[in-house]
């Protein structure tokens, strides 16, 4: 995730936890359909981990009365924190149709919530070539660095014209082994995994959302 605050960086650098994840996301998906049952676009649900929202609501003097109430002017601060995408960032969501990857639009329709103490964000992505009915559609959704943790435990569902058979995938063999695990909480926290010899280890941890939609 190509975007930090600087109270969760202070944090991070104290703490002699594991290097990675450091940023747990619980993530949804709802699949938008066009008129022929395409898949035109995809609203991605990232819901954080009370520890990181206390960090960012603390970072932006939100909620200062502890109350889990934010004012319309703490909302509206709040909304589009996690939007300001680096050049070149994926939103940490890879989508393929056979072997090839499908171009995505930067976040649009963007929202946050607080709530219970954990912040729910989402937005929506377009598709550069809408996926036609009858084919076979893949997500995944990772950090290549596995600084932040995703795992896709809300809801996915499709809206619109059509019907969409929804399978969810574990990491291929099960995710990375046992040795590479502890060799991957070995590194400091300002060590890159890829530097230790361990490329796209978020993909090797990533499950995958297997999509195949019908026509209307």
């Amino acid at each position: 995730m190509k975007w930090i605050t600087g109270l969760l960086m202070c944090g991070i650098l104290a703490s002699p936890l594991a290097a990675h994840p450091h940023i747990f996301v619980d993530t949804g998906f709802e699949l938008i359909l066009g008129e022929a049952g395409e898949v035109a676009q995809v609203r991605v649900t990232w819901e954080y981990d009370e520890f990181y929202s206390l960090l960012v609501t603390e970072d932006m003097g939100l909620d200062t009365d502890y109350d889990g109430v934010l004012t319309a002017k703490e909302q509206t601060a709040l909304t589009g924190f996690d939007m300001r995408w680096v050049q070149g960032f994926n939103g940490d969501l890879v989508m393929t149709q056979g072997e090839e990857d499908i171009a995505l639009s930067g976040p649009q329709e963007v929202t946050a919530t607080f709530k219970d103490g954990r912040i729910t964000t989402t937005h929506i992505r377009t598709l550069g070539t809408a996926v036609p009915p009858g084919t076979t559609l893949v997500m995944k959704a990772y950090d290549p660095t596995y600084y932040t943790a995703y795992e896709v435990t809300r809801p996915v569902s499709a809206t619109g014209s059509g019907t969409c058979e929804i399978r969810l995938k574990g990491p291929e063999g099960g995710g990375a082994s046992e040795a590479v695990q502890q060799q991957l909480a070995a590194l400091d926290a300002a060590s890159d995994p890829a530097d230790a010899g361990l490329p796209d280890i978020g993909a090797a941890m990533a499950g995958s959302v297997i999509v195949t939609c019908a026509a209307s």
